[in-house]
C-alpha cells in the first residue's frame, strides 16, 4: 500500500492538522515509512505465541467489580463553568 500526496492532504485534513502544500510530498513519504514498518511486522510468524502484557511472566492483580460514585464529586464539580445541586449546570438547547 502507498499513500500518495492527495491521500497523506485528506488525513491531515481529518485529524485537523495544516499541512502547508510543499510539507505534504514529506508527509506521504513518513507516511509510507510507518505503512512498511506495518507490513515487516505482519510478516512475523507468531503461531503459537501467547499473548503477553509483561516480558515477566505475571498475572494482573484482580479486584472486586463494585460501582461506586468515586466519592470525588467536589473535585470533579471544581472543573465546570456552571455547577449546581452538584449538578453540571448547562444551557438549555431545545425548547
Amino acid at each position: 500500500m502507498s499513500i500518495d500526496q492527495s491521500t497523506a492532504a485528506k488525513v491531515a485534513k481529518l485529524a485537523r492538522i495544516k499541512v502547508e502544500d510543499d510539507a505534504l510530498p514529506a508527509l506521504a513519504s513518513e507516511f509510507n515509512t510507518i505503512l512498511g514498518f506495518i507490513e515487516q511486522l505482519n510478516e512475523v510468524d507468531v503461531e503459537g505465541v501467547e499473548p503477553m502484557v509483561s516480558v515477566e511472566p505475571m498475572r494482573l492483580k484482580r479486584r472486586q467489580d463494585e460501582v461506586t460514585d468515586g466519592n470525588q464529586q467536589d473535585k470533579v464539580l471544581a472543573n465546570a463553568p456552571d455547577a449546581r445541586e452538584g449538578f453540571f449546570a448547562v444551557p438549555k438547547v431545545v425548547e
